[in-house]
């Protein structure tokens, strides 16, 4: 049976529009850092990295090689972590090209070095420039405080006060500045209005 992240892992992927307090234990990543506004080629160029390698290894046993640990699965949405430079931070208005970003796919547990070198040598061919700024990596988040946000990203400071009104009732605080995104939806299918992100704060206890 075909491993689906939305069944399997309820808790972090079946997110509703109310705030919720989780732990985030260590997940494996594809990452690729970048700096600038989300609404350019460059992004789009960042994350066709990301999804030709997740691609790669979900379509190994396909190509020949079934890595050790290998099952059937849905290969994960896209992520991001979102900070601001310190003119961006100075500002008195978003400056969305001063945005710093590292945005990502998770990956099963079985993609190690060597699996992801696989993937490398088989996203070779499509010669995407930016593909040697992609790595492997595991991120723990921890403690969270996370939430559905319904509609434009533009929009979603509304969210975010929310859920920090949570985190303050719930005598916590923000660990940083630096916020995950979970894209569920396809932004080249659905229209600003019917995006689903799921928006998370790393916290602790006061």
């Amino acid at each position: 049976m075909k491993y689906e992240y939305k069944k399997q892992e309820k808790d972090i992927y079946g997110q509703k529009a109310v705030p919720s307090l989780l732990t985030v234990g260590k997940q494996k990543y594809i990452c690729i850092k970048g700096k600038g506004n989300p609404n350019t080629e460059d992004f789009s160029n960042r994350i066709a990295v990301l999804y030709g390698l997740s691609y790669a290894i979900r379509m190994m046993p396909k190509k020949g090689y079934t890595p050790e640990g290998y099952f059937e699965y849905v290969v994960y949405p896209l992520e991001g972590t979102w900070d601001l430079s310190e003119r961006g931070r100075k500002s008195d208005v978003l400056l969305k090209e001063e945005f710093l970003y590292t945005i990502m796919i998770r990956q099963p547990d079985f993609v190690n070095d060597d699996v992801f070198q696989r993937a490398f040598e088989i996203a070779k061919k499509k010669n995407n420039p930016l593909l040697g700024e992609a790595y492997l990596t595991e991120i723990e988040d921890g403690l969270s405080v996370q939430m559905l946000h319904k509609g434009p990203f533009d929009d979603e400071p509304k969210t975010f006060s929310v859920m920090k009104e949570f985190i303050t009732e719930n005598n916590l605080k923000i660990r940083s500045l630096v916020h995950r995104e979970i894209y569920l939806s396809d932004t080249r299918r659905v229209t600003p209005d019917k995006y689903k992100t799921i928006l998370r704060y790393r916290v602790e206890s006061l």
